[in-house]
């Protein structure tokens, strides 16, 4: 992947950068092209409303109609080599996905990992190659190797490492577990029964593009966000005051009181606790 920098025409593009798409297949990037239609479907977001319509979520809403595309994050067609036909942009993620044509003829989109390209020949197996874009169980892993779409539990698909540029890392094995280090820098116990992708998931680059303008954020559906401190004093703790006023606090808290930056969520006593060696930074 490549970035793009735009011209400063207007001010929505002096300090605007898009992905040039580079990585796309002429397929898939010719003007009016649309995805594999058995595995794409229309879907309603929820844009932070539950089942009643009562916003739940804040800063969420609008945004483009978006097709959604299937994911095979289970990976569970064992033994069958499958072939990239193409790679696709999916607006539903940052990372691209690569359609697969299995020796059957069947068709599954996948998460594109870093140096699949077109052509290239992949499969899901027990004792799988250690290849890019190779399916395996992590007890069959190497120590330090780099592994993508990883379970939780088996059978139960890819959870953990999913987006743009992550990878999680083998760093031992004993028992029934896999030690694994996770992109948030947490290292855990894992099934040594799950499976995992081999490689690292594509479009590293996604993280450094730059918005340039809020209409874009809106495109992404991605509403307004106000401060606190800029409110009235019946709209939030840190409301109200004369000027430029601190919060009148001994630390930030949430519109509804609670404590804020930095305050744990976890509940202590949570199942998976003893499966966590070193929480996330």
């Amino acid at each position: 992947m490549g970035i793009r920098f735009l011209k400063p025409f207007t001010a929505g593009t002096r300090n605007r950068s898009v992905s040039d798409f580079s990585e796309i297949s002429k397929k898939s990037a010719t003007r009016g092209a649309k995805p594999e239609k058995s595995l794409s479907f229309g879907i309603q977001r929820a844009k932070g409303r539950n089942n009643r319509g009562v916003i739940t979520c804040r800063h969420k809403g609008g945004g483009h109609k978006r097709l959604y595309r299937e994911i095979d994050f289970r990976r569970d067609k064992i033994g069958v080599p499958a072939k990239v036909v193409s790679i696709e942009y999916d607006p539903n993620r940052n990372a691209r996905i690569a359609l697969l044509r299995y020796e059957d003829g069947e068709k599954r989109y996948i998460l594109q990992p870093r140096g699949l390209f077109v052509g290239d020949v992949i499969v899901s197996d027990i004792q799988a190659p250690l290849l890019v874009g190779n399916s395996l169980p992590l007890r069959n892993i190497p120590l330090g190797a780099q592994v993508h779409n990883v379970e939780f539990q088996p059978g139960s698909g890819g959870q953990l490492g999913r987006s743009a540029g992550a990878v999680v890392e083998v760093l031992a094995k004993e028992g029934n577990f896999v030690t694994l280090r996770l992109p948030s820098k947490e290292i855990r116990f894992v099934s040594k029964n799950c499976w995992a992708t081999i490689g690292q998931v594509g479009n590293i680059e996604a993280y450094t593009l730059r918005i340039g303008k809020a209409g874009r954020n809106r495109w992404l559906g991605k509403r307004p966000t106000v401060r606190g401190s800029v409110m009235n004093p019946v709209d939030h703790p840190h409301g109200g005051g004369e000027g430029r006023a601190p919060i009148g606090r001994c630390r930030p808290v949430t519109p509804w009181g609670k404590p804020a930056l930095g305050q744990l969520t976890r509940k202590p006593k949570k199942y998976s606790s003893k499966l966590i060696l070193r929480k996330r930074k």
